[in-house]
């Protein structure tokens, strides 16, 4: 089946097979491999991308699924390099530490942040409980995406 949708801003065709994942579309047929794929049953977060302004796991939807959709990776909120409000806050934060689950809490935290700039430590807590990380303590995750909420408000 023929798909066509915009991925980071650009349109993008592919005929994926119909049991393929957004995930694998992205990392195989697109070749953005940001989107990292950990325990492909939806649980860990890592594959997490925007799809139409809300945050989706990859691995769950099938890429025909995406037709029509405007799908954003990690490689969408810095295209040119320079890291975003969110990104500088968790790097300034040392939020993470081997990278693995970085840009599905990064994509998670960008949609939670887009929809509820004002939110509390609690309700970031509740938004991210859904990502793993089996590195930090995900204090200095909460930290980072605080920050973004402060730095952001401040313009």
């Amino acid at each position: 089946m023929d798909i066509t949708l915009r991925v980071n801003g650009a349109a993008c065709t592919g005929s994926p097979e119909a049991r393929k994942t957004l995930a694998d579309f992205l990392r195989d047929d697109l070749n953005l491999t940001g989107t990292h794929v950990g325990c492909e049953h939806g649980v860990c977060g890592a594959c997490t991308v925007i799809v139409d302004g809300r945050a989706v796991r990859s691995c769950l939807m099938l890429a025909v699924q995406a037709t029509g959709s405007e799908v954003t990776t990690i490689e969408g909120l810095a295209p040119d390099g320079e890291l975003g409000t969110l990104q500088q806050a968790m790097w300034d934060s040392h939020s993470f530490q081997c990278g693995f689950c970085t840009p599905g809490f990064v994509m998670q935290a960008t949609a939670f942040l887009r929809a509820h700039p004002d939110a509390g430590e609690q309700q970031i807590r509740e938004a991210l409980s859904g990502n793993i990380c089996r590195c930090t303590g995900y204090q200095s995750i909460i930290d980072g995406v605080l920050l973004a909420a402060e730095r952001a408000r401040q313009g």
